[in-house]
């Protein structure tokens, strides 16, 4: 033993230093001279020390002594590839794509300039960091972004460019001469142009200048670039797009099942500028019923492997923000050639069907068709025909909503699970500011359509999914969605119990049973929001995939998305697919396929992430002027540091921090969902009812800060 005393921080690191030399030596056996003299560590009593610190981790189980005083790593470096996510602190946890492997845990000064969801590749520490390996990252595979937004501070010889992204640690250098015209104080795009291994800051340049901060168009522009979706379409694609004829020749109709004769219409938003579904209804002979669900012929206009083929793979959807559509395909398409527009003649791809009375499918046929929509119907004027008996069509609406019905009974009866979750819309003045806030009712006419299309996309999933056997089955495009993991489901159980209501998690269908009578128990309750988003989060993700798996939500063995092609690649695939293999083709290629798959769900993500900045964005403006107006809300979320509330009167939500929360010491409980006073054990648990004021608001994070008003 050292007669020297060392403490234990200089013990810390001098074990580090040890195990460091055996990382570097790989399979080596050294002894405690050997690893001294690669410390060059010359003092008898601290190479004691270091013959000390073997025999420690020996007994730890990080090296193992193969004969008296040689040691060897237990475990060998290994090196791991994953994608970084970021913490606050600035260090980093590497996900890899094994699940069953546990995430590797890199400290700030390992990262080597990698940035918050970069794919690299780790050198993995024989050692732990409690639960976590550690390691350290040796090379950036692929950069996750490039391009930031953010605020351009100018000094007189230089400028440096400060990101949105919280998680972007690191300012931008940018040259004078790489500025393009930005000022002092505006808003910007930044793309990193190097990034040189001694440097502490990346270099780079200002690629788009977004405008004035606090400016709607601004504001908006910054969502859409943060999320990395363009703000125009290539020369080229637009050009490709003014070029395709709009003339329907006879040659094209010959080719086509032609339902001009039929009454045929499009039931759409009010608000909706394209509209890529129609729906055909005809009372056949028999006292049947042909119902046709006619989707925009995109695929007949968009060649594969072309510009705006490629363009729209890239965005693969159309984005959502709260004042504007950012389409996947130019305006001459989306709101032109492929729109079906009343009275206007116009290509389609169809999935047709005879229904009964009890809108059992007798018959079906799926090919491209010709149809001269009749009528341009809102949500609204259709619920009105409905509910006044009276009206255009007023007929075949009626049955139509008879049909659908049925259809809807017989697919909760299956197990299928009814969200209706409530969706904030605002009222905007010219500038884009909101002015007020309301909820997006659901009624029959919304649920009509989309009863239809979901038939029409099981359907195709259906038939498609027949073709072929085993190994031999046929590569489609597929929308899966994985029943939800047991540990998640118990966990949303045993909350919702505690307002009473119980779920049954013995089955797939005795769970979907329970969540809807749950469902349906909670509608204008104040708990509604909280449970039904809180059930929605224990559900898995739903893909796109070419595997043939379920979609647990539906219930429905086999699903689809062929009803939406204007908006979203992953229709345009279907449609192909679907023509192909109606033509007699062979199965498609499921590798390329599934790539595609793996990148319109990638795609999907980042467009609801950016609808919801922008919704976020909107609540942040609302409540700008409201600074000190007090609401009631309810508690919509717990973490570490604070809990989410969400106002009930215009479903904005905030945060009321644990530290301005003066009366007690609170700390999280995290499987209850609550936070808990340490002296006094007041509770605050989600779905309680709180009183709040309005105390700041960062436009710039899209932040709300609330505090807790006590009566």
């Amino acid at each position: 033993m050292s007669k020297k005393k060392h403490s234990s921080s200089i013990n810390k690191v001098l074990t580090q230093l040890v195990l460091d030399i055996f990382e570097q030596n790989g399979n080596t056996p050294l002894n405690y001279k050997q690893v001294s003299a690669k410390l060059n560590i010359r003092d008898p009593e601290d190479r004691e020390t270091i013959f000390d610190i073997l025999k420690d981790e020996a007994k730890k189980q990080t090296l193992k002594e193969l004969s008296p005083g040689k040691f060897q790593l237990l475990e060998l470096k290994t090196f791991i590839e994953g994608k970084v996510d970021l913490t606050n602190d600035g260090s980093a946890f590497i996900v890899t794509d094994d699940e069953a492997e546990s995430d590797i845990f890199v400290a700030p000064r390992k990262l080597r300039n990698a940035l918050n969801g970069d794919r690299v590749k780790v050198y993995v520490y024989a050692k732990s960091r409690g639960k976590n390996k550690e390691g350290e990252v040796i090379e950036i595979l692929q950069r996750a972004k490039m391009e930031f937004t953010g605020i351009v501070k100018l000094s007189e010889r230089y400028a440096f460019f400060i990101p949105d992204d919280r998680k972007m640690m690191h300012d931008i250098f940018i040259p004078i001469g790489e500025l393009n015209g930005a000022k002092n104080g505006i808003k910007a795009v930044a793309e990193i142009t190097d990034w040189p291994a001694d440097a502490k800051n990346p270099i780079g340049r200002i690629k788009h200048i977004l405008g004035a901060q606090g400016e709607n168009d601004t504001e908006m522009n910054a969502i859409l670039a943060e999320y990395g979706f363009p703000l125009s379409f290539p020369a080229d694609v637009e050009h490709d797009a003014e070029q395709i004829s709009d003339i329907i020749t006879p040659e094209e109709i010959a080719k086509r099942r032609d339902f001009r004769n039929v009454t045929t219409f499009t039931i759409d938003p009010f608000d909706a500028k394209d509209f890529d579904d129609a729906l055909s209804f005809k009372k056949l002979e028999n006292g049947n019923y042909e119902v046709g669900v006619h989707i925009a012929d995109v695929s007949h206009y968009i060649i594969p492997e072309s510009a705006l083929d490629k363009e729209a793979e890239d965005r693969g959807t159309s984005v959502y923000l709260v004042d504007r559509v950012i389409p996947m395909l130019p305006e001459r398409l989306s709101n032109g050639l492929c729109s079906l527009r009343p009275k206007e003649d116009k290509l389609c791809f169809a999935a047709v069907f005879e229904l009964d009375e009890n809108a059992n499918v007798i018959n079906e046929w799926f090919g491209k068709t010709v149809i001269h929509s009749d009528r341009r119907f809102t949500y609204e004027e259709v619920q009105e025909v409905i509910e006044a008996k009276a009206g255009d069509f007023e007929a075949e609406i009626a049955k139509l909503n008879a049909l659908a019905y049925k259809l809807r009974e017989r697919k909760f009866k299956a197990g299928a699970i009814s969200f209706e979750t409530t969706e904030v819309k605002f009222k905007l003045d010219e500038q884009g500011k909101p002015i007020g806030v309301y909820v997006k009712e659901r009624k029959d006419a919304h649920k009509l359509i989309e009863d239809f299309m979901l038939l029409a996309n099981k359907k195709v999933a259906e038939y498609v999914s027949k073709m072929g056997k085993g190994k031999h089955k046929y590569t489609f495009v597929y929308r899966a969605h994985d029943s939800p993991k047991p540990e998640a489901l118990a966990s949303f159980a045993q909350f919702a119990a505690r307002f009473g209501y119980k779920i049954n998690t013995k089955s797939d269908k005795e769970t979907a049973k329970s969540l809807n009578f749950l469902m349906e128990d909670v509608e204008g309750k104040k708990e509604q929001n909280v449970l039904t988003h809180l059930a929605i989060r224990s559900m898995a993700k739903a893909i796109y995939t070419t595997k043939t798996s379920s979609h647990y939500g539906l219930a429905f063995d086999h699903y689809t998305h062929f009803t939406s092609p204007i908006r979203r690649y992953p229709d345009v695939m279907v449609h192909r697919l679907l023509f192909h293999y109606l033509n007699g083709g062979q199965s498609a290629n499921a590798e390329h396929y599934e790539k595609l798959c793996q990148h319109a769900s990638q795609m999907e993500k980042k467009a609801a992430d950016a609808e919801r900045a922008s919704v976020k964005y909107k609540q942040a403006e609302y409540l700008q002027n409201q600074v000190g107006s007090v609401y009631d809300g309810v508690i919509s979320g717990v973490t570490e540091w604070g809990m989410y509330v969400e106002i009930i009167e215009n479903k904005c939500e905030g945060m009321i921090r644990l530290r301005d929360i003066s009366d007690d010491f609170y700390t999280l409980d995290e499987k209850n969902f609550a936070i808990i006073g340490q002296r006094k054990k007041k509770v605050y648990q989600l779905g309680d009812e709180v009183k709040i004021r309005v105390k700041n608001v960062d436009l710039t994070k899209k932040q709300i800060d609330f505090s807790l008003v006590v009566e």
